[in-house]
């Protein structure tokens, strides 16, 4: 009974101690996590497979290592852009443990030291990038272009650190307070300026056609002119012709046909008023009648 009574409290200690090495051996890692086991410091391997896994109690340490995608807001800054123009800018980061030994060999095994390095890293791109910039450009679409560039610089220096980049942004870029009247006053020229410009040019352009129009125009009205007096001249010609042929013909018949065009132009009822003697031609046709024979009657 006493010796029972002795065994009890040594199976206790025992199972205790079974568990305490029970519980330093056995980790979990979950689907969100990776793990590093590290043996005095020494890191020995990899472990990236959700599940339960040993590890040496006393001597080796599991360090955990988010593997989501992880958010980090860059404090806003004040960056001096290429045009000399100063600009506060607000960013965030968006990352990924990818190499957990690399890490730990960099940083150490916490995530206060990937987010110092990181915050380092980025304001120095944000700073070269945004250098070479003009504040329309940052202000307008090419937004798009110049994060994916601070992107791809932050990725090129933080993968010595087992850290991908998956994207950089830009939320806000403002001016400073006390730049703001006089940047906003600077932009308001220069539009006036573009502005001016293009009204010149406009005006130019216009003058120009105007001028091309009329000169259009006059070549235009010269040739129907000239097209005219061609089309006159050859009917002229063609008229005097049938009127030769016609008079060579039957040269009584032309005279009187004269003398009846004579009669209807000087006869027609109007302001005309004709002198003339009794015996003169003009009448003589209305006397006598035609003849064969008769000289055509002098035009009044």
């Amino acid at each position: 009974m006493t010796q029972s009574r002795l065994m009890l409290p040594i199976t206790a200690a025992l199972a205790l101690v079974l568990l305490l090495i029970a519980s330093s051996t056995i980790f979990v890692v979950t689907q969100t996590q990776q793990a590093l086991v590290v043996r005095l410091g020494q890191p020995r391997r990899t472990i990236t497979e959700p599940g339960l896994h040993a590890k040496i109690p006393l001597i080796e340490t599991a360090i955990s290592f988010d593997r989501r995608l992880l958010d980090y807001e860059v404090p806003p800054e004040e960056v001096i852009l290429g045009d000399q123009r100063r600009l506060i800018v607000d960013s965030f980061v968006r990352f990924r443990i990818v190499d957990p030994l690399r890490t730990y060999q960099a940083v150490g095994g916490t995530e206060e030291g990937i987010v110092a390095r990181l915050n380092s890293v980025e304001s120095s791109a944000l700073r070269r990038v945004l250098g070479n910039e003009r504040l329309l450009d940052v202000l307008s679409s090419n937004r798009a272009k110049i994060m994916a560039q601070i992107r791809d610089q932050v990725d090129a220096e933080m993968q010595g650190f087992g850290v991908k980049i998956e994207d950089v942004r830009i939320r806000r870029a403002d001016l400073p307070g006390e730049n703001t009247q006089a940047i906003l006053q600077r932009m308001q020229s220069e539009r006036e300026r573009i502005a001016r410009q293009a009204r010149a040019e406009g005006a130019e352009a216009s003058a120009r056609i105007r001028a091309n129009a009329e000169r259009e125009r006059t070549v235009l009205l010269a040739d129907a002119k000239a097209e005219t007096d061609r089309l006159r001249g050859l009917g002229e010609a063609t008229a005097i012709a049938t009127y030769a042929v016609a008079f060579e013909r039957d040269p009584a018949f032309f005279q009187i046909w004269r003398t009846l065009q004579a009669y209807r132009d000087g006869l027609t009822a109007g302001n005309t008023r004709l002198v003339l003697s009794p015996d003169a031609d003009f009448f003589k046709m209305l006397e006598h009648g035609p003849t064969t024979t008769s000289a055509a009657p002098a035009a009044p």
